[in-house]
């Protein structure tokens, strides 16, 4: 019954971060931030979904931090960074994620930038700002979409259409609280959100994330991804992008991320894992995390590797 923001042990507790900053957003929301890792190291920024927290990528950051500088940052309204005044947007997505980049690189240092759910709709959101394309060596999309979220989402077993679409809207959301964590709260949050084989462990961490969001926050969130409209934002992703997805996901079916491999500019590579739901990042923990070291390679910092640049886009492309 504890409203713990995460569990406090295991590979999926948070480790402690080497620092704490907060950046300050074009409106002057703050926004937690946390880097891992030794300094000078290739950089990855990683972007949480809706609902989450920095938490969520607890087992990539564990996995990072060995050998790359990891920097994590709470959303707007989500872990420790404050509600900031409704409505919503994907613009406040994209002046977040700039604000996170200035804040922790330098000019023209380039990092990887992973997002999960949320987090990569707030890349798209970004991908024609001048930070974003001034840091973004690469991008890793996981279990997301960039439009028709709702009318695609199968949480519900009706039939596509006017109905589903309309009792999908309000019950993502809904503004009842989820409460304190449950057998049968584990139970719901497991078959909207993860594979059905998905063991106790990962379904526990997971709750313990999403149910610590405000119901505030979560309701507003829902509508601006109800109405998602990033085509054009994936068209302008002009760096090697991955793109992994569950194909028992129900909130972002895959059909998302085909969609979105057929339209990226330079997509290397459409991972689609087998009976496994919308939290990969928990339910393939080192898959994810494998990927995202395989897009560090592009992460020279140096104009004169133009040439090992190709070599891995290729390598990927295999």
């Amino acid at each position: 019954m504890s409203r713990l923001m995460h569990v406090v042990s295991g590979p999926y507790a948070p480790p402690a971060a080497a620092r704490e900053l907060t950046a300050v957003s074009a409106d002057g929301a703050r926004l937690h931030v946390e880097v891992h890792g030794p300094e000078g190291a290739p950089t990855v920024v990683l972007a949480h979904g809706w609902t989450c927290s920095t938490a969520f990528w607890a087992a990539q950051i564990r996995s990072l931090a060995a050998d790359h500088r990891v920097v994590a940052y709470d959303q707007r309204g989500h872990g420790r960074s404050p509600s900031a005044q409704a409505p919503y947007s994907t613009e406040m997505l994209a002046d977040d994620l700039e604000a996170v980049l200035g804040a922790t690189l330098a000019p023209g240092e380039k990092a990887v930038l992973a997002g999960h759910s949320m987090g990569g709709m707030t890349m798209m959101a970004a991908s024609r700002r001048p930070k974003f394309r001034e840091h973004a060596a690469a991008v890793l999309l996981c279990s997301t979409g960039s439009s028709h979220l709702v009318a695609e989402s199968t949480v519900l077993p009706l039939r596509p259409g006017r109905l589903r679409t309309r009792i999908t809207t309000a019950v993502l959301g809904a503004r009842a609280p989820l409460g304190p964590v449950t057998p049968l709260g584990k139970k719901v949050l497991r078959y909207a959100t993860m594979g059905a084989g998905s063991s106790p462990d990962k379904v526990e961490a997971c709750a313990r994330i999403v149910h610590a969001c405000p119901t505030k926050v979560r309701h507003h969130w829902s509508h601006v991804l109800a109405g998602l409209e990033l085509d054009e934002g994936v068209a302008e992703l002009r760096v090697p992008t991955a793109v992994i997805a569950g194909t028992a996901d129900r909130l972002t079916p895959v059909v998302h991320a085909r969609r979105l491999a057929a339209t990226l500019p330079e997509c290397v590579g459409l991972t689609e894992l087998t009976g496994l739901g919308h939290m990969t990042p928990v339910e393939a923990p080192d898959l994810v995390t494998e990927r995202i070291r395989e897009l560090a390679g592009y992460v020279t910092n140096d104009e004169t590797n133009d040439e090992t640049n190709d070599e891995l886009k290729g390598a990927a492309s295999a």
